[in-house]
């Protein structure tokens, strides 16, 4: 099976950074990074090679895929729709990944994390100008009105979601109406919209430029 299943702080802790997978979870004191700031396995504390070169590339790129919880596949294919496209491709491709629905949702915050949000949109509780949609991939637009749909309008994880993030400042693409459950995108990420952690985009385009 392609798609991760283990334990997502082991990713956090591979990075050596939050990567704010888990929701309410990575803002407490059970955070991993919080307790065992080291690589994964039995010899992860006694790992002190320095990282060069291509290795900072992929750790770059992997970071990013975590981030969003996309497979290789999905990955390269939005590098390469943001290669053909005019403009910074390093900002392309992170705009386009902010863009995908599942990360919009979370943004608006009714998911405590992108997994969530995720699952909020497989589910079906999620729909684009009045029609539904259940995939967390697709691309959402200028103009577009998120919204929950009027049947999962008292759900309790999104209910729940909305209320745990409710300290969280809406990003500046988004208007966001929280007691309407419904969101609308009024312009573009910018890079400084994008990720709560630090990273180096061009690394994953030098990478993908070989």
């Amino acid at each position: 099976m392609a798609r991760y299943i283990g334990p997502v702080c082991r990713q956090c802790r591979r990075e050596g950074m939050k990567l704010y997978l888990k929701g309410e979870r990575c803002h407490s004191e059970k955070c991993a990074i919080e307790k065992r700031n080291f690589v994964p396995g039995q010899h992860g504390k006694d790992r002190k090679a320095k990282i060069v070169g291509y290795g900072l590339q992929l750790r770059e790129k992997q970071k990013v895929r975590r981030i969003y919880g996309v497979l290789e596949a999905q990955f390269r294919g939005a590098y390469e729709k943001a290669a053909k496209t005019k403009g910074i491709t390093g900002e392309l491709l992170m705009s386009g990944l902010e863009r995908r629905l599942d990360s919009a949702i979370y943004r608006i915050g009714f998911g405590t994390s992108r997994a969530q949000a995720r699952q909020i949109v497989r589910h079906g509780h999620i729909e684009i100008n009045g029609r539904k949609c259940n995939i967390p991939s697709a691309q959402v637009k200028v103009g577009d009105v998120i919204a929950v749909r009027e049947s999962s309008r008292n759900n309790p994880t999104i209910l729940a979601a909305r209320d745990a993030t409710a300290h969280a400042p809406a990003p500046n693409w988004i208007e966001v109406d929280r007691e309407g459950l419904k969101g609308r995108i009024t312009g573009l990420p910018q890079r400084s919209d994008l990720v709560q952690i630090q990273l180096n985009e061009q690394l994953i385009v030098e990478l993908y430029s070989k």
